[in-house]
Order: structure tokens, then C-alpha cells, then sequence
């Protein structure tokens, strides 16, 4: 079945920088990372809470609570690494914990409408403390180690502070956000 206008005219590049790239197909403009560098994103779950981060992210101009992340082999040194790797890697880079167990959940599109990127959920579990975690020298991450049954309080905290909170944060939320009483 032929797929309807603009998707079969052409993809341009409007715009490259060194990560992110402005594309156009028809009138429909979006952005992608550039040179397909993908995304990890870790759901660590251990002793009945969740791993989050808070850093400071430019586009938002504020601090965002996030689950850990990050960019497979976006740098030499991680060339042709794994989504595995990658997430053991960032996991332990950003938090200071290790998984005893990771496992991949799927590949997502946090905004189809604007943004091509995926990023694959992995959840990681049997977790070992085995460093302070606050990211590389570029970053400066803030570890939260949050009872799952609180989550919901803890969101609303930080958002009455001001942060932003992550879109994948309501893979925490779900239960609550469906319960109808």
C-alpha cells in the first residue's frame, strides 16, 4: 500500500549541527539525532523503589527529574556498543548503581509528531551501590532513590519546585493515572 503525501516525497536536511539534525519531507518539518546515535533509558527498580535523576536541562531553562539515560555509542571509546552496555554503562555513570539484571522492555518515540528518536527502555534489577553516580565532569546528576509507593508524592514535590518532569516518568505513574476512584 503507497503511503499518502508527504511521505513519499523526499526527506531534506534543512539544518545539521554535530547532534541534532532539522529535516523536511513535504511541509512537515522535524528534528533527529544526528549520525543515528540512539538512546538508553533505565528503569531501576530495587528494594521497592525507582532510581531517578535530576539534572538541568538547557531547552527547559530548569532542572528535570528523569529516569538514567543515555546515548549509544555516541563517542569513540563506545563504538558498536549495545543497548546493554550502553544502559550498564549510563546506569552506573549517572546513578553509582550496578544491575545485577537488565532486560529490554521495547523501543519508544516520546514525540512522533515532531521528533524521530526512539530510545529503548531496558528495567534493571538486582541492583548493587557501587559508586557515588553524578554523571561525567559535564554533568552535575542528582541521585533520587524513591519508594515506589510514593512516587506519586515525590512528582508532585519536584513539580511544586519547579521541575520539569520527564514524559517517561508516567510509565511510574500509570497505576495511579487509570485507578478511577
Amino acid at each position: 500500500m503507497p503511503k499518502p503525501p508527504p511521505f513519499d516525497e523526499p526527506e531534506e536536511i534543512i539544518w545539521e549541527g554535530r547532534y541534532v539534525t532539522a529535516k523536511k519531507r513535504g511541509r512537515w518539518e522535524y528534528v533527529s539525532r544526528s549520525h543515528g546515535v540512539r538512546a538508553a533509558v533505565i528503569l531501576a527498580i530495587g528494594d521497592d523503589c525507582v532510581i531517578l535523576v535530576e539534572q538541568y536541562r538547557v531547552p527547559l531553562g530548569r532542572m528535570s527529574i528523569e529516569l538514567p539515560a543515555g546515548l549509544i555509542g555516541d563517542d569513540e571509546g563506545h563504538r558498536g556498543e549495545t543497548v546493554e552496555a550502553a544502559a550498564a554503562r549510563e546506569l552506573e555513570e549517572e546513578t553509582g548503581y550496578r544491575a545485577g539484571r537488565l532486560e529490554v522492555i521495547g523501543e519508544f518515540w516520546s514525540s512522533p509528531g515532531m521528533v524521530s528518536e526512539s530510545f529503548t527502555l531496558l528495567r534493571a534489577t538486582e541492583l548493587e551501590k557501587v559508586g557515588e553516580g553524578g554523571g561525567t565532569d559535564s554533568e552535575d546528576i542528582t541521585v533520587h532513590r524513591v519508594p515506589l509507593r510514593g512516587i506519586a508524592s515525590f512528582i508532585a514535590e519536584r513539580r511544586a519546585l519547579g521541575n520539569g518532569i520527564d514524559v517517561r516518568i508516567l510509565a511510574l505513574l500509570g497505576p495511579t493515572l487509570l485507578a478511577t476512584e
